[in-house]
């Protein structure tokens, strides 16, 4: 078993097979999907179907029995067509047993604007989240309802008699689950030095880990980059593990998490 609260510098299928089966309790990633993004050291070339299944597979073996796996990923276009990798990853992993729990949508605040294609601005990215059976963990994020705290009285037929109608005594709760469509804006690095191309907003990651997790719990993120998740795991009380096969990144997610690297 790899130590906690570390980040890891290497190949992540490779470093994956270090972790035991059944003990992680999320993964927050996001992976170099369809070659949007281009990163140091040309890292991510080697990212195809056969590398996106290998780190799947050892991703379901990790994780824990009601664990849980947000998986953000979006789709290039290419000779016209978007290339629907999103649902194909979706779909392997259901594939090989996970749950779709939900599919959590990404609405950007600042999205790019859109220049001369036939189709309207893209503005979302996917997060799917799977789970191994049903998630163990659910702590929701709670917002405002509109009519809180009101109460009226209402009636309805009775559907067994014709002429009856029962008085119903309505109370509505002054909160609710929130929406799973969620709006950030696109993050920026800060600062001088170091930069990412693909950088978390920090409201992400916390979200997700604060849904999923209790105190204690393990996160892992295979992909860290900037470190935003490993970030978000340590301010919650969370264990974290984080992965990267660029030292440079690996140095940017220690700095985020105040933490140490190892190189394996």
């Amino acid at each position: 078993m790899l130590d906690l609260n570390t980040v890891y510098c290497g190949d992540s299928e490779r470093i994956l097979k270090e972790i035991g089966d059944n003990t992680v309790d999320l993964v927050v990633t996001s992976p170099p999907y369809d070659d949007l993004r281009r990163y140091l050291n040309n890292s991510g070339k080697e990212w195809g179907k056969a590398k996106f299944e290998a780190i799947a597979l050892e991703l379901i073996r990790v994780i824990k029995d009601g664990g849980v796996i947000v998986w953000n990923v979006n789709d290039r276009v290419k000779n016209g067509t978007k290339s629907g990798t999103s649902f194909r990853q979706c779909l392997f992993f259901m594939d090989n047993g996970l749950f779709l729990n939900d599919t959590i949508i990404w609405k950007k605040l600042n999205p790019l604007p859109q220049v001369r294609q036939p189709r309207y601005t893209q503005c979302f990215e996917y997060m799917f989240v799977l789970s191994k059976g049903k998630p163990k963990t659910f702590n929701p994020i709670m917002i405002p309802t509109k009519c809180g705290g009101h109460h009226y009285k209402s009636t309805a037929k009775i559907i067994t008699d014709d002429n009856a109608r029962r008085e119903l005594d309505y109370h509505v709760n002054k909160e609710m689950v929130d929406y799973n469509i969620w709006e950030f804006a696109v993050a920026r690095n800060q600062g001088e030095g170091l930069k990412h191309p693909a950088v978390f907003p920090y409201e992400l990651p916390y979200r997700h880990i604060k849904s999923w997790t209790n105190e204690g719990n393990l996160v892992l993120d295979p992909f860290c980059g900037s470190g935003t998740t490993l970030k978000a795991a340590k301010n919650l009380g969370r264990n974290f593990i984080g992965v990267d096969s660029v030292d440079d990144y690996c140095l940017m997610s220690a700095l985020a998490a105040n933490t140490i690297v190892k190189k394996i």
